[in-house]
């Protein structure tokens, strides 16, 4: 099963491509490692947005997209655009999307940590975030303590 990591920063959605097969991770090939949104106030955008994901996940039989969820109050909380895309993807009915907080990403990883450094991967910089979301999507939950 293909999972897609998104991390949305600004007006991008940052991706990365992960599969996991009898406990092995795989990385795939992908034609784009984002997708912007330029000029989210027309409809026609969001729209092509939305159909250019839609057609990427298609493309690459992505069954299952992981959003890292951005907070809506405080010093980090992500911006109006940022929701928009979102709420675009996760509208997209031909995958299951699902959105996972940071702290949920970091007890899954501690839990099962990465079995190579990100700078192994051959990704770039940038899709840290993403290539993290994937992974810890594909983790088992980390055992609640009492």
């Amino acid at each position: 099963m293909i999972t897609c990591g998104i991390e949305i920063k600004g007006s991008d959605a940052i991706l990365c491509l992960l599969s996991k097969k009898d406990g092995l991770f795989q990385i795939a090939d992908c034609r784009q490692t984002r997708v912007s949104l330029v000029k989210s106030e027309l409809s026609e955008n969001l729209k092509s947005f939305q159909f250019t994901l839609k057609k990427l996940f298609e493309d690459y039989k992505v069954e299952a997209v992981t959003i890292r969820e951005r907070p809506t109050k405080g010093k980090f909380a992500g911006g109006s655009v940022g929701f928009k895309m979102e709420s675009a993807i996760q509208l997209i009915d031909t995958v299951t999307v699902n959105l996972i907080t940071s702290a949920e990403m970091k007890a899954r990883i501690k839990y099962s940590p990465m079995p190579i450094p990100f700078s192994a991967t051959g990704l770039k910089a940038f899709q840290e975030g993403a290539f993290s979301t994937a992974y810890a999507s594909l983790c088992p939950e980390a055992p609640k303590e009492d």
